[in-house]
């Protein structure tokens, strides 16, 4: 099936203007790209697309878990400006957070400049609610799957998208005009799919436009990949296909390890060849020279290292990700160590695009670094954010704010604030229940598995990471601030 026509006439876009293709698996740490020898695993076009863009080596998630990074992606806010303070998931008793409607991200933007808007895949920045959409994922003590309505999404004028839905094999999807009730299900492995659906947008376009393309795999469920990709993992040994640290065979762990790391390699494989169907078709259509294309993730995953089986903690596995962005003859192509995360991106892409930036967007406009118009230092430590369920949406009634001294008493059951440098991580962890504050200080440069927390040997290096998290979280009405 086509996708919707747009609702925008040829004359209002202007051919001088770059276009943007963001493609954005779900769940894909950085180390997973052969170019950076950390993970084996095959990424031929990946590691082709490196070699002709700017590949950030060190770029991070400051809120590792899928719906805030998503938020900060779109919409460049803080979480508790955006909305979005955690997994857009709701109970039987509450429903939980989702992206404001009524604040402008860049694909906002975008679509006043008369831009033709395409989302593909998994979006998760709704809230489910009451009827439930009826699928299975939304049978069980937490329902995470919602249709976004076409007044919530944020100047996308064509849609074949979900909430969240981990079925890869048979994804399921809305189309433009489909109501609440209307969602399909698709037989074939979910990124395929959505690089035909992002092949025919790219053939059909008249442009200006922007097409994100929202994989869902390497994410969970591992298995549900295509045997083609699954074969070529098959039969080797586990502990050869991963850096890191990682438990032994026969602990949880381990055993989680040496089940998964193949087919999560599989997936990202896969992915990193639907990826390349998706360049073939800009090249085919013409547009290589005039598009800005970005690729990266949400978060990474430990699969295993530190004990964890996944995201949403603060270790390289999880907070690092993918960040390459390639326009050509405009951003010299190089791997560039410089710190940046995701607050970074919204700006510098409406940068990149001579568009406006909204005053909400925090992250710096790195287009002219980019661009080669001006140097930028790329070495101030970048945040991470762990904020603690509904608690903290209560902590945040207005902003800008920061609260009494009982605030954290009331507001904050527990948290984790850090620092992320080149060579050097400090997180802070707040236990309300004990109203204690826990640190770990991790040397990235000689233990860059970070098995060793350095908190109570180098006191004087966490007492200044602690002042400085300190003033940079109250600078931006966090009230973790109080804690430290």
């Amino acid at each position: 099936m086509a996708l919707c026509a747009a609702r925008l006439s040829a004359a209002q876009h202007p051919t001088a203007r770059p276009n943007l293709v963001l493609v954005f698996p779900d769940q894909m740490r950085a180390q997973a790209m052969g170019f950076m020898g950390a993970d084996k695993v095959r990424t031929p076009r990946l590691d082709a697309f490196a070699a002709e863009a700017r590949a950030f080596t060190q770029a991070v998630s400051n809120y590792p878990v899928c719906s805030p990074f998503r938020a900060i992606l779109m919409s460049g806010a803080l979480p508790w400006v955006s909305g979005v303070t955690g997994n857009c998931v709701s109970t039987e008793q509450r429903r939980g957070p989702e992206l404001r409607a009524d604040l402008d991200c860049w694909s906002d933007v975008l679509s006043r400049a008369g831009y033709d808007l395409c989302y593909i895949g998994k979006w998760h920045l709704d809230a489910p609610h009451r009827p439930w959409i009826p699928t299975s994922n939304n049978r069980g003590d937490k329902k995470w799957n919602e249709w976004c309505p076409p007044e919530r999404r944020h100047g996308f004028n064509r849609w074949h998208a979900y909430g969240t839905y981990d079925n890869h094999l048979r994804p399921m999807y809305w189309d433009t005009e489909a109501d609440r009730d209307g969602f399909r299900y698709v037989d074939a492995w979910g990124p395929e799919h959505e690089a035909d659906r992002a092949i025919a947008f790219l053939r059909e376009t008249k442009g200006p436009f922007a097409l994100v393309v929202s994989m869902n795999p390497p994410h969970t469920g591992y298995k549900l990949v295509p045997e083609r990709y699954k074969k070529r993992y098959a039969g080797l040994d586990p502990t050869t296909l991963a850096s890191g640290d990682y438990p032994p065979a026969g602990t949880p762990m381990g055993d989680h390890f040496r089940e998964n790391i193949g087919l999560y390699l599989a997936a990202v494989e896969g992915v990193d060849e639907q990826f390349g169907r998706i360049l073939d078709a800009l090249a085919e259509t013409g547009h290589t020279e005039d598009t800005i294309v970005l690729f990266c993730s949400d978060h990474g995953c430990c699969l295993g290292a530190h004990g964890l089986p996944a995201k949403n903690n603060p270790f390289e596995e999880s907070m690092r990700i993918p960040c390459l962005i390639r326009w050509p003859g405009h951003i010299a192509p190089r791997q560039d160590a410089g710190l940046v995360d995701a607050f970074d991106l919204a700006p510098t892409l409406l940068g990149l695009l001579s568009q406006p930036i909204p005053a909400h967007m925090v992250g710096r406009n790195l287009a002219p670094y980019l661009l080669g118009q001006t140097g930028t230092d790329l070495s101030d430590p970048r945040l991470y954010f762990h904020l603690a369920g509904g608690a903290v949406v209560d902590a945040f009634p207005t902003l800008p704010v920061l609260l009494g001294p009982d605030a954290p008493k009331k507001g904050l059951r527990s948290g984790k604030r850090g620092l992320r440098g080149a060579t050097t991580k400090a997180v802070f962890v707040y236990d309300a229940k004990s109203r204690s504050l826990g640190a770990a200080l991790w040397d990235l440069a000689s233990d860059p598995h970070e098995t060793r927390n350095l908190a109570a040997e180098r006191p004087t290096l966490l007492a200044a990471q602690r002042a400085m998290l300190k003033s940079r979280l109250a600078a931006i009405g966090d009230p973790f601030a109080q804690l430290l």
